[in-house]
């Protein structure tokens, strides 16, 4: 009885360099995400802030909580768990809550509200420790000072900015100057006495309290500003205008920069990598990244809905969570895992997928796990096999009987032109491979004269355009120069017969200069580049004998 015909097996190719970079490798692996409604009613996520951090090793109880604004409420997030720890909520009826702020111990925090009261709640019992009336119109920002514990900020859309002392009753300062709503404003974190504050009148204003109310520094924009945010340098701000972002030089009083990367308007910035990294979102459901030395997009994120708030959450001085909140009221919290952490899910998936297969037991035998007894009661009933007088059929015994390509049938019956013309004309994800198993194939057998001669005009052009797409290909370059070869030998007595064949040997004649003209400069960069690490090597010390 004779064999079974075993099917080609198909060459693997080996990977070429990857498409991601190590920058949208880290960013991710933020892939655990936890999707919320905070508010329960679909309403907009405002604000998400985690308390300030002195300094980047800074490590105190208040880094494990964020704060999430929604509705008229303030949620308090743990960083650890991801779950809600305390729900504040006495706001007025009609009240819209804005802005809500953890001071940097963990232990007030404050926030605004459509009614243009802010109040500072105690986060332990969520009493209501002040309350201050002096704004006329909604408060949409408020933060507490980046050293002292008792000073905060707040801007409105009664047009002022107000510095704002714990004990007192009114504000210990206001600045005005702005000519419409002020919806933003920010602390200058290495200069206490300095604040910023974007508004609808299209301007970024600095604030010196020394100086009393009136701005020291005015940048001009083109559209209201919507986010201020200042780098920890304390010689920079960030400030959003419609779909661009600045980057303003306080110390020059210029614009450094300004990036248009996103669609429609960025309602969000935050930084991340300890300042290294900025991610911006804005309403058209896009997070990029963009690194702060040249201002360039590293990676990016999409969402499902417009993108009001966001925030970068660290831990241990490291990102550990990325919080975005959403028109739709849609909180998303991507974490990235630990080493260890990603080791638990993966045993977590074989043990679910061994439950599954039926092969639980054999799985707690390899980590040695003893199960409680009322494990035994879910396992009963798993060998019932049935009654004597039911039948079972047997699958087929053969297994999945493979099938073969076309082109290797008529490889088989010994057809090679044919096979070649088949496997040019193959469409599949791994055509490719298909291509590179049967022209190897053609070579051991000595078949590749055979499957490339007697061809004519129209049989020939797919030969010289797989040719054309294929000799770049620095993994197949032997396997393609061996069929170019062959090709010229046996047609180059033809040239000259056919426009389109002649048109064909010119764009391959001219991609095989561009081949080797790249490889040329590629030995000279790397000529170059061994001169200069040969250069940089230390020489050898010398010692001077008396």
């Amino acid at each position: 009885m004779a064999a079974e015909v075993q099917p080609l097996q198909l060459a693997k190719l080996p990977k070429g360099p990857s498409t991601v970079t190590s920058e949208q490798q880290y960013w991710n692996s933020f892939s655990s995400e936890l999707k919320l409604d905070p508010s329960q009613h679909s309403s907009p996520i405002t604000h998400i802030s985690i308390p300030h951090r002195p300094s980047p090793t800074s490590l105190t109880a208040a880094q494990d909580l964020f704060a999430v604004t929604t509705g008229s409420r303030v949620q308090i997030f743990s960083s650890k768990t991801r779950k809600v720890v305390k729900n504040i909520s006495r706001f007025g009826v009609d009240d819209i809550a804005h802005s809500g702020n953890i001071r940097r111990d963990g232990r007030i925090l404050v926030a605004g509200g459509d009614s243009g009261t802010i109040q500072a709640f105690d986060v332990a019992s969520r009493a209501i420790l002040k309350t201050w009336k002096e704004h006329k119109q909604p408060v949409w920002a408020t933060q507490w000072h980046p050293t002292e514990l008792t000073s905060l900020m707040s801007c409105s859309d009664d047009r002022t900015v107000r510095l704002w002392d714990l004990p007192s009753d009114k504000s210990t300062l206001t600045f005005d100057g702005h000519q419409d709503y002020v919806r933003c404003g920010a602390f200058m974190p290495s200069q206490s006495n300095l604040l910023v504050s974007g508004s609808y009148d299209q301007t970024v204003r600095l604030w010196d309290s020394r100086a009393g109310d009136r701005a020291v520094m005015v940048f001009k924009h083109a559209a209201p500003v919507e986010t201020v945010l200042p780098m920890p340098s304390g010689t920079a701000v960030l400030a959003t205008s419609d779909n661009a972002i600045s980057v303003l030089d306080i110390v020059a009083a210029k614009p450094m920069r300004v990036l248009r990367n996103h669609q429609k308007t960025v309602t969000a910035l935050s930084l991340s990598n300890n300042g290294e990294r900025l991610l911006s979102g804005s309403l058209d459901g896009h997070v990029k990244i963009f690194e702060t030395t040249g201002w360039n997009v590293v990676a990016g994120m999409k969402y499902p809905s417009p993108i009001l708030s966001l925030s970068a959450v660290p831990s241990h001085n490291e990102d550990k969570h990325i919080v975005v909140g959403m028109q739709s009221g849609l909180l998303s919290v991507k974490t990235r895992l630990s080493t260890e952490q990603k080791a638990q899910a993966r045993e977590r998936e074989k043990e679910m997928k061994a439950l599954i297969e039926g092969k639980i037991e054999e799985y707690d035998r390899t980590k040695k796990r003893k199960r409680g007894r009322g494990w035994a009661k879910n396992l009963r009933g798993r060998d019932f096999t049935g009654e004597g007088a039911d039948i079972i059929i047997d699958a087929n015994s053969r297994g999945k009987i493979a099938k073969n390509y076309p082109w290797a049938n008529a490889l088989r019956a010994g057809q090679y032109a044919k096979a070649l013309d088949l496997v040019l004309e193959q469409t599949d994800p791994n055509h490719r491979e298909q291509q590179v198993t049967l022209l190897t194939t053609l070579i051991h057998r000595s078949a590749l004269p055979t499957a490339l001669q007697n061809r004519d005009e129209v049989t020939l052009q797919p030969i010289f355009r797989w040719l054309i797409s294929r000799i770049s290909d620095y993994r197949t370059t032997r396997l393609t120069t061996e069929v170019a070869l062959v090709v010229l030998d046996l047609y180059a007595d033809q040239l000259g017969r056919s426009e389109d064949i002649d048109e064909l040997f010119d764009q391959l004649f001219r991609r095989v200069k561009q081949v080797v003209d790249a490889s040329q400069s590629a030995w000279s960069i790397g000529g170059m580049v061994d001169l200069l690490t040969a250069a940089s090597v230390e020489a050898p010390g010398l010692v001077v004998e008396e």
